[in-house]
């Protein structure tokens, strides 16, 4: 927080390499959530780069108030709400995580990339709503009352969104479970 403050201040006083560090630091962060909100890896990555270039022409008017990273989430979210609007559900199947950049090692990576997909073909059935609310919990970091402030709904809902889905995510793991043991 400290440093994210630190960064902000330099960022407006048109310091470059600080809008880099910023990049670094956030960049796998928000392509995580864009991807599991969009389920779309190129559309994710639009999001991302148009979230960091609207940042990045802010700098004189930017006010963060709170932290970095939930300003930078909730402005992902946006923008992939908006993608989505507009987002055709044709190509599902054939999400998967390609990152130029990688953030961890290869090894690491496929199999991450093996198990985040599985997770958001699953997830992809979900109702866009629950979508948004487990990502941005789970990935995102945010609380109930912080997802509840940026979808402007009540607390509650945000909390019935979030059981409902994952509700729903169980009943889907373990009828993949039993169709994978033949049971």
């Amino acid at each position: 927080m400290i440093e994210d403050t630190l960064l902000i201040w330099k960022f407006k006083s048109g310091d470059k390499k600080a809008l880099a560090r910023i990049y670094d630091k956030y960049k796998c962060d928000m392509l995580r959530i864009a991807a599991a909100l969009l389920t779309n890896n190129t559309a994710a990555e639009d999001v991302v780069h148009d979230v960091f270039i609207s940042f990045s022409n802010s700098s004189e008017r930017l006010k963060v108030s709170g932290n970095l990273k939930s300003y930078l989430v909730t402005s992902v979210v946006n923008r992939a709400r908006n993608a989505n609007h507009v987002q055709s559900r044709e190509s599902i199947n054939q999400y998967q995580i390609e990152s130029k950049e990688d953030c961890r090692r290869p090894e690491q990576w496929i199999i991450a990339t093996e198990e985040f997909t599985r997770i958001q073909n699953i997830m992809a059935v979900l109702p866009y709503e629950q979508r948004e609310v487990i990502t941005l919990h789970l990935y995102g970091e945010m609380t109930f009352d912080a997802i509840a402030n940026s979808q402007e709904v009540s607390i509650n809902t945000v909390q019935s969104r979030y059981r409902y889905g994952l509700d729903k995510l169980r009943s889907l793991l373990n009828s993949e479970v039993k169709n994978e043991t033949g049971r």
